[in-house]
């Protein structure tokens, strides 16, 4: 298993969906706007619709939009170099009859993002024949509202969207990437302890699959003997389950004891991905306290906790 298949593997459904989504655009041209935060694995399922596409045997080039402008720009449109004269190709040519992916793509300057649209509209006048994916971290339609990103060019990208969930909402697919980089950097005889492992499933992963494999193969190297311990983890403390309401005077909405509390639980399980073992650690009770609070407000019909699974 490479990189590529960690980043997208496991058997969350909202995983499984993106990647049937994938699955199902990789056999037109359309454009893609591929979403979600640093490390989740957004470039690879870019690679993933080139690879189930029928541009396989063809260019696959990507292009890092949060570089400087000028870079950028001649990266994708190509440039001529000043001593040589010699012009070097930009992607759009390169990639001919292939895919270019526009990583982090909210990083393009904004006047170059009106002239890559008609650029890309102009395509077929120069005979070149691309499939266009873009990523980014960003909400590209709050970006559009304020003013910051060419609706034209959002419009474009927009027309297949897939988004990518965190992995610290993935939490059993988190335990098979663990035991993954635990074979590729102990070996098979390396195992972890219980209390390792819980400390790792409750971390806030900020940056997901990169961070979860540095952090693998730095603990690693501290193993004492076959067992990966909790002490032998480079691992930050847990992150507690943090609550922000917003109110129109304020940004402060008081609310009763008991509301808070039904609201912290939720927060948790969501967290956890309904893990309910793992919600009762991070709010430090009982998972018998957690399973008569999950029915409390089951019996009084909040609606989360109606159809909660």
């Amino acid at each position: 298993m490479n990189n590529v298949n960690v980043e997208l593997f496991g058997k969350d459904p909202k995983i499984q969906k993106a990647l049937s989504v994938a699955k199902n655009v990789s056999v037109s041209k359309s454009p893609v706007l591929v979403i979600g935060e640093a490390g989740v694995g957004k470039k690879s399922l870019a690679s993933f619709i080139h690879e189930f596409s029928n541009r396989s045997g063809q260019a696959f080039e990507l292009v890092d939009c949060s570089q400087d402008a000028q870079q950028v720009e001649n990266a994708i449109l190509g440039y001529r170099e000043e001593e040589s004269g010699r012009f070097v190709r930009g992607v759009l040519e390169k990639g001919n009859g292939g895919t270019v992916v526009f990583a982090n793509i909210d990083g393009l300057e904004e006047n170059f993002q009106k002239r890559l649209h008609k650029v890309l509209h102009e395509l077929d006048d120069y005979d070149i024949d691309i499939r266009i994916i873009g990523t980014t971290t960003k909400n590209l339609s709050k970006l559009v509202g304020s003013g910051r990103f060419y609706r034209g060019l959002y419009t474009l990208l927009s027309s297949n969207s897939i988004q990518l969930i965190p992995l610290r909402e993935r939490i059993n697919d988190l335990k098979m990437i663990i035991d993954h980089y635990l074979l590729e950097f102990g070996g098979k005889d390396i195992s972890i302890e219980d209390s390792a492992m819980d400390k790792i499933l409750s971390h806030y992963w900020t940056y997901n699959i990169q961070e979860v494999k540095s952090v693998i193969e730095s603990s690693v190297q501290n193993i004492q003997g076959e067992t990966l311990t909790e002490a032998e983890l480079t691992i930050g403390e847990k992150k507690s389950v943090n609550i922000t309401i917003d109110d129109e005077a304020d940004g402060i909405r008081l609310m009763s004891l008991k509301e808070a509390e039904r609201l912290l639980i939720k927060k948790a399980l969501i967290h956890t991905s309904e893990n309910r073992t793992q919600a009762a650690k991070i709010l430090g009770v009982s998972i018998r306290t957690l399973r008569n609070k999950i029915n409390e407000y089951r019996n009084d019909g909040s609606a989360y906790f109606v159809n909660l699974r």
